[in-house]
């Protein structure tokens, strides 16, 4: 097998897809296992092999890590949903930080050399300083961003104790999709903003809800820093590359320094597509901070990191091409496993 071969979870995801498009264009050999619970088939490659297992599957995941014999493994499978892991904490500790524990134990037993983990702006909580830098206190608001913590804590030692090297990338609000269309998000009843935005004016939903206007923000919705996909792929290639240099515990926050409020990003969205988008008003949503903005130095500074998407229109446009073209490559684009 190449030196370049590299597992990626989740990559039949939203995320996880853009980034074996990334990797793939950087000369990486990406192997994906996804359960396809919210990952679609559609969204992988035919030439990438997708193997159809859980990470936390101790059964499964050694004998693929075995066959493989991946480099690397890039880890984004997880559930994201703020106001669900209010409802349903149980669900995000045993996705997020259980499962993530015993793909680490088995990433160890197989001898991977470098782990890189998706980790959130959540574990910031309803941070003192913003924009906020990766040195800000860590105190969630809820169970997303805990679950989420806790297997930063759980990386940061097994690294330290079996040898590998540990990354971890703190995601501010992942938006847009593939400028060449490729793939997009494509999960059912999803929540985030433009996505849902961009539903409303497709004709996919009727209209869409603000939560509260009455936060401490200048017009009174809550403010968060969108990051084009494509760039945050990228990024995924660059930290790995920067931690197989040896560079053990790789930690940067991924957004570009600028937030929008809920209003303007939908006031984007009415520009972009030229027509309008009913939205009423809602109460606010349990575990929302008013304001998450990146402090993105470290990232740029280490690797250099220059983005290629940060225009908000952009990326509202590419989310608005996606969700016209999504039926196509979800109907469609069938994938020989």
């Amino acid at each position: 097998m190449t030196t370049k071969q590299i597992l990626i979870t989740g990559g039949a995801g939203y995320i996880g897809s853009h980034a074996v498009l990334a990797f793939k264009q950087r000369g990486w050999q990406p192997v994906v296992v996804d359960n396809l619970v919210t990952g679609r088939r559609a969204l992988v490659p035919k030439d990438v092999p997708l193997m159809e297992a859980d990470i936390g599957d101790m059964s499964a995941m050694p004998a693929i890590l075995a066959q493989v014999k991946p480099q690397a493994i890039v880890h984004f499978a997880g559930s994201i949903v703020v106001p669900e892991s209010v409802r349903d904490p149980a669900k995000y500790y045993n996705n997020n930080t259980a499962a993530t524990w015993r793909l680490m134990q088995a990433a160890a037993a197989a001898e991977v050399k470098a782990f890189l983990f998706s980790s959130t702006a959540a574990v910031y909580g309803d941070a003192a300083v913003v924009p906020i830098p990766e040195t800000a206190a860590l105190m969630p608001i809820n169970p997303y961003g805990r679950s989420k913590l806790a297997s930063e804590f759980m990386l940061r030692d097994f690294a330290a104790a079996s040898g590998f090297l540990s990354g971890v990338l703190r995601y501010f609000n992942v938006a847009g999709a593939d400028p060449e269309g490729r793939t997009g998000q494509a999960t059912p009843e999803a929540t985030h903003l433009i996505k849902v935005a961009a539903e409303v004016v497709s004709g996919k939903r009727a209209g869409m809800q603000l939560f509260g206007d009455d936060y401490p923000t200048p017009d009174g919705t809550c403010v968060r820093d969108y990051i084009h996909v494509s760039d945050l792929a990228d990024a995924h290639v660059s930290v790995l590359e920067y931690m197989l240099l040896g560079n053990q515990h790789a930690l940067f926050n991924c957004g570009y320094g600028m937030g929008y409020s809920v209003r303007e990003v939908v006031e984007s969205v009415r520009r972009v597509s030229g027509h309008a988008v009913p939205a009423a008003l809602a109460p606010r949503r349990a575990g929302d901070p008013p304001q998450l903005v990146a402090d993105n130095t470290a990232l740029r500074s280490a690797l250099g990191w220059a983005p290629k998407h940060a225009n908000l229109d952009h990326i509202v446009k590419t989310a608005l091409s996606w969700e016209a073209r999504q039926d196509t490559i979800i109907g469609t684009h069938h994938h020989a496993a």
